[in-house]
Formats: structure tokens, C-alpha cells, sequence
């Protein structure tokens, strides 16, 4: 499913690389901005700084997307939005809280299945150690 239909003019060299390539990019930022920044923000202002870490790059990334949800063939009238999408192919999803619950590691496997994307980055910016609070999230499809 394209999810989004233009990503802007960074949309060719994102389109090259492969989920691999962005995660890497994406783990690169979240300690760049962590060792700036620090814990215990708000989710708002890592968003704002992985979506002009990932633009600088010049990676084709979109914040607040919507995600279509079908039940029974019928779309539903709902707002959920994913925190960023990047190059189409992998979503971020930002929590700045004090513990990672089991139902935040489910939301981000039911946005992939209901992208129908492969690769998703979970990520907690309200810990001690930025290592402990990356992880990818993977769609078996």
C-alpha cells in the first residue's frame, strides 16, 4: 500500500535505499539528538529534531501520517497517525515515557500490518541509556 503519493523532492534518493539503509540513518539521529538533547522531553520535540535530522539528510520523510483503517471492507473514520514515515518504507514511532509498555511494541506491529510495511523504529527518549530504548520492529507480512 503507497501511503503517501509525494514525498517531496527527496523522494528519488530515498527510493534507492532499502529498509536497512533508513534504519541505520534513523539510529544515527536518535543518538545525534539524544547526546544533544537528552531525556525527558516531550515526544513533540523529538519528532521535530529525528524530522529535521532526516530532511538534512535528504531523506524523504512525512510526520503525522495518516493510517487507513479497514474492518470488514468498510473504512472506518478514524485518526490514527503515525509519528514518521520515511521514504514510505519505514515507520518512527516516538515515546518520551518513563517505561515502554507491552502495548506501545503491539501499536507499532499493527501499524505495520495496516501499512503493510516491513520495518518499524520504536524508539524511547526518556531513558538513561538511548541503546536501551531503540528497538526495530519487523513485519512479517
Amino acid at each position: 500500500m503507497q501511503i503517501i503519493a509525494d514525498c517531496g523532492h527527496h523522494e528519488n534518493t530515498t527510493s534507492l535505499m532499502n529498509e536497512n539503509d533508513i534504519s541505520f540513518i534513523i539510529r544515527g539521529a536518535i543518538f545525534n539528538i539524544y547526546n544533544s538533547l537528552g531525556p525527558g522531553l516531550l515526544e513533540s520535540v523529538y519528532v521535530a529534531a529525528l524530522l529535521f535530522e532526516m530532511r538534512k539528510v535528504g531523506l524523504a520523510v512525512q510526520k503525522e501520517v495518516p493510517i487507513p483503517v479497514f474492518y470488514q471492507s468498510e473504512k472506518l473514520d478514524l485518526g490514527f497517525r503515525l509519528d514518521l514515515l520515511v521514504g514510505n518504507k519505514v515507520i518512527i514511532e516516538v515515546k518520551s515515557v518513563e517505561n515502554l509498555a507491552e502495548v506501545h511494541h503491539k501499536q507499532v506491529l499493527t501499524y505495520l500490518k495496516l501499512t503493510n510495511l516491513k520495518l518499524a523504529i520504536l524508539v524511547n527518549f526518556n531513558v538513561s541509556d538511548i541503546s536501551s530504548g531503540i528497538f526495530r520492529k519487523v513485519n512479517g507480512l
